[in-house]
């Protein structure tokens, strides 16, 4: 949804794909749900065939693709069968922000009184669409609330089989083994909202929703920044994903990844600049060369060091948030004091997640 292709570089980096693979295509900047997005897939799909025939075609759409112009798109592809289509709920989230999932038929059933469509109208529709439902960060919340949540859950589809999964763990094998997706089993559901979806798919930011993209070349300050996030996410926060940077820990490339109410900070590398800044890199002339070449053609004040981050969110709050995690870069002061050896107090944790690409 937003300009930033964070995870389209993410997957590029790792060992799986190589450079200008076609087995991997990202679409961003759009819904995939949207017209637009319908348009870039169709064209994906063409470029992957003309090199390859895949076995299994993945697509991982955003959070706020609605599943219908996806389902209908493939019931007139004969080339494609269709399995599984997955929805992945957040079951911290579910727990949260709809008691276990007991407020979301109340809340979809005032929307409807009232003609409105916001995030819970997708999300209810979501399961309705689904043929498999995976809970996700079932670590996070007391196992005796999995049957509340799924209870809740087939009140909405009662036919959807339901997976709970620690850290995103879904077998290759249950993906592999889905039947047929039953097309006819929502036929009337597509024929109750085709006139709502209708109007939504010509919008690249449906349900209210905003994409917001922070660029800078600063470092965030380590206390502000745990502050913001403590006493300025709330609930219409719903994703913020990008590349950061600490000034203690400024040799370190951060993956800020947030859904929910819950903040991952992975390290994904080290920065160009900190490694040349390193006594001990174990360079050869060359290869100092080499990054200095690269660095060279860099634009931002500190080497390669960047802070790239997109917010997605609710209209109403989505820019309060921005220009609070805005408020939080070094000031010029603060840089210079970090430039002479400074450092700042830092609450987050010393332990990171570790991604491998």
């Amino acid at each position: 949804m937003s300009e930033l292709d964070v995870d389209g570089l993410l997957v590029a980096q790792t060992e799986f794909f190589e450079k200008n693979d076609s087995n991997f295509q990202s679409i961003y900047s759009c819904v995939l749900s949207s017209k637009k997005g319908l348009t870039k897939l169709k064209d994906s799909l063409s470029q992957m065939l003309r090199t390859s025939a895949p076995e299994l075609l993945i697509i991982e759409t955003s959070g706020s693709c609605h599943p219908m112009p996806l389902i209908e798109f493939f019931s007139t592809q004969p080339q494609f069968k269709l399995t599984g289509v997955l929805t992945l709920v957040d079951s911290a989230m579910i727990d949260q922000d709809y008691g276990c999932g007991k407020q979301l038929i109340p809340i979809m059933q005032r929307n409807l009184q009232n003609q409105e469509r916001d995030t819970t109208n997708l999300l209810v529709e979501q399961i309705m669409f689904c043929s498999h439902l995976v809970l996700t960060k079932v670590d996070r919340i007391e196992a005796k609330k999995l049957p509340e949540i799924a209870q809740s859950i087939h009140e909405i589809n009662p036919f959807v089989s339901i997976v709970s999964v620690p850290w995103g763990k879904l077998p290759i094998d249950d993906v592999l083994a889905m039947p047929e997706y039953d097309f006819h089993r929502v036929a009337q559901l597509i024929k109750e909202l085709k006139p709502a979806l209708e109007v939504e798919c010509h919008d690249d930011q449906p349900y209210n929703l905003v994409a917001n993209v922070i660029k800078d070349d600063r470092p965030f300050h380590p206390q502000r920044l745990w502050d913001t996030c403590q006493q300025h996410l709330g609930q219409h926060i719903y994703r913020s994903k990008g590349f950061f940077y600490l000034p203690n820990r400024d040799k370190l490339s951060l993956l800020w990844n947030q859904a929910a109410s819950g903040i991952n900070l992975e390290v994904i590398g080290s920065w160009r600049a900190g490694i040349l800044e390193d006594d001990d890199n174990g360079l050869d002339e060359m290869e100092i060369k080499g990054l200095e070449k690269m660095l060279a053609k860099e634009a931002g004040r500190f080497g390669d060091r960047r802070c790239h981050l997109t917010v997605i969110g609710d209209k109403t709050q989505v820019d309060w948030f921005t220009e609070s995690l805005q408020r939080c870069f070094l000031t010029e002061h603060e840089i210079e004091h970090w430039k002479s050896g400074g450092t700042f107090p830092d609450p987050w944790p010393d332990n990171y997640v570790t991604r491998e690409c």
